[in-house]
């Protein structure tokens, strides 16, 4: 299936996809944000401070009257630059086009599936900058394969559960973490969607190089067209 018919394929699912956070939460009370390079309000705060992050998140939260803040596919953030994770000695291989949407909201609230599935790996990915607590799900419908990443969850999340676990469509089946599990950063789920996951288990890249963006673009589409937020 070409990207741009599984991008269709996606289309159709959407229409009784369930949201990924909490469907109580209204419409209006999401707002987008910018993260990418060319906000200036990035450099009024330390980004490598996660204490830091929250209060940026909460203000810009609180002068919307929102609860969640989104946004971020294709992004290209300078943010990773605070971890040497993201930046190998090959500069033209680092790492900061964001690969999937990002939530911004408060630890402990609900994830729920999208689309019924099973999980097919977990695990905390606990570099500095990383997902930490990740969850991913295995998806078949009508004989389509393919899997989407939670990541920045809490630990609690990957205590009880087991691949092949089956995970019912709107399930809550995990909650978010805080700065101290989730990598260092202010929370947020981190969602993505990914065609062909390879050998990986329990993590994917999120964020790739301009070198390979064409490569990681098709394999992880627009999860809008999925979720449909904008």
């Amino acid at each position: 299936m070409s990207p741009s018919t599984f991008n269709i394929f996606l289309k159709q699912l959407s229409r009784n996809a369930h949201p990924v956070l909490n469907p109580k939460i209204a419409s209006s009370a999401y707002v987008p944000i910018n993260l990418s390079e060319t906000n200036p309000q990035l450099n009024t705060f330390n980004v490598a401070s996660s204490s830091d992050w929250e209060k940026f998140m909460q203000s810009h939260l609180k002068s919307h009257q929102a609860k969640v803040a989104y946004g971020g596919y294709l992004e290209q953030r300078n943010i990773y630059k605070r971890s040497g994770y993201f930046n190998p000695a090959n500069h033209s291989m680092e790492r900061n086009i964001h690969l999937g949407i990002d939530f911004w909201l408060d630890a402990g609230e609900n994830i729920y599936a999208p689309l019924q599935g099973t999980i097919h790996s977990f695990k905390n990915n606990t570099n500095y900058g990383d997902y930490g607590p990740t969850i991913i799900l295995e998806h078949t419908i009508e004989n389509q394969v393919f899997f989407t990443l939670y990541g920045h969850l809490s630990l609690a999340s990957i205590k009880d559960i087991k691949q092949g676990d089956v995970v019912q469509r709107g399930e809550a089946f995990a909650t978010l973490g805080t700065a101290e599990v989730n990598g260092d950063y202010a929370p947020h789920l981190h969602f993505q969607i990914i065609r062909d996951i390879a050998k990986y288990e329990g993590d994917y890249p999120g964020v790739c190089s301009k070198k390979n963006l064409d490569k990681f673009k098709s394999n992880c589409p627009d999860p809008n067209v999925l979720l449909n937020l904008y």
